[in-house]
């Protein structure tokens, strides 16, 4: 057993460890809660507040500074440190499988991210996004990447949700087009067998606007044999995101058609973060991502200037 843990043993180390939760939530410079605040929140005694404040102090993992009136300020802390005494254990995320560039950049730049705030961070992959939201609502996962229109029909459904951090245009998926196994193909027809997975949200959708009033054929598969399916020529076309399509397959292509399926498709691009209110201390944490930071990771990684990591 570590020293740290040893702590929790203690009525000073508990508190130190419910005030830690509290603290990595703020940033330098802001005042923290008032003794008489934590007294309330703990249901213990000031001096057993004022010694867990003096024990997070001796640890360095935070730098306090009275004044006076005005009241107490967090003027530094170690974000390692504080996490360590918070007892908060390892932040797990789950995400697309990572089957494109796009999505290893996507991981990449949340691993970088979460590093540099010195979080132990790790991330879970798993296909369909309404399987990430159910696996998150069971307490699997501490948070979900989902796309915004995944993540904003999740959240209505069930208030157990929260949509936490948007990670801007772009960063979930390029865009989605129409792919056939006859290359010459570029529209849906009457009597196509079309692929659809029921399990990923974003597809799903779309498969329906872009063959509503058309007389075709669904065929329930993984999204993750789509490609294959159409290259074998089991289905006929499917609705994908282009960003795993490589250019060289010999599959048609073309744009989606339907209005609606358009619109929906540019609420599909962006990747967001979705957590769970029983993991509600995370959401300061997850409210830190810096959207550009790990866009910036995600390009590189898309562009061959970095490897991946994840």
């Amino acid at each position: 057993m570590s020293d740290t843990s040893k702590l929790f043993y203690t009525k000073n180390g508990y508190a130190a460890m419910k005030i830690a939760r509290r603290l990595l939530s703020l940033e330098a410079g802001e005042r923290i809660p008032r003794i008489d605040d934590f007294v309330k929140q703990l249901s213990t005694g000031r001096g057993t507040v004022q010694g867990a404040l003096k024990l997070l102090e001796e640890m360095k993992a935070v730098c306090l500074e009275t004044r006076g009136h005005m009241g107490t300020f967090l003027i530094q802390k170690d974000e390692a440190a504080l996490w360590e005494v918070a007892g908060l254990g390892r932040l797990v995320g789950v995400m697309p499988l990572p089957y494109s560039r796009k999505y290893e950049g996507l991981a990449t730049g949340l691993m970088e991210s979460f590093e540099s705030q010195g979080i132990p961070f790790s991330l879970a992959y798993m296909r369909g996004a309404a399987h990430r939201i159910e696996t998150l609502r069971h307490g699997r996962y501490d948070f979900a990447v989902v796309s915004r229109f995944a993540g904003e029909v999740a959240v209505q459904k069930t208030k157990e949700l929260q949509l936490v951090k948007g990670l801007g245009s772009g960063s979930y998926v390029s865009g989605h087009e129409v792919f056939f196994s006859n290359p010459r193909e570029t529209v849906i027809r009457d009597g196509m067998y079309v692929g659809i997975d029921p399990s990923s949200t974003d597809q799903a959708l779309l498969t329906e606007y872009e063959c509503k009033e058309k007389r075709v054929q669904w065929v329930e598969i993984s999204y993750m044999q789509l490609l294959d399916m159409l290259k074998e020529g089991k289905i006929d076309a499917a609705v994908w995101n282009k960003d795993e399509v490589k250019f060289s397959l010999p599959l048609g292509r073309g744009k989606l058609q339907s209005r609606q399926a358009y619109e929906t498709s540019l609420a599909m691009s962006e990747a967001v973060v979705v957590t769970a209110h029983k993991t509600e201390e995370f959401y300061p944490i997850i409210d830190r991502l810096d959207p550009v930071q790990v866009r910036r990771v995600q390009q590189m990684v898309e562009q061959g200037e970095t490897y991946p990591r994840y």
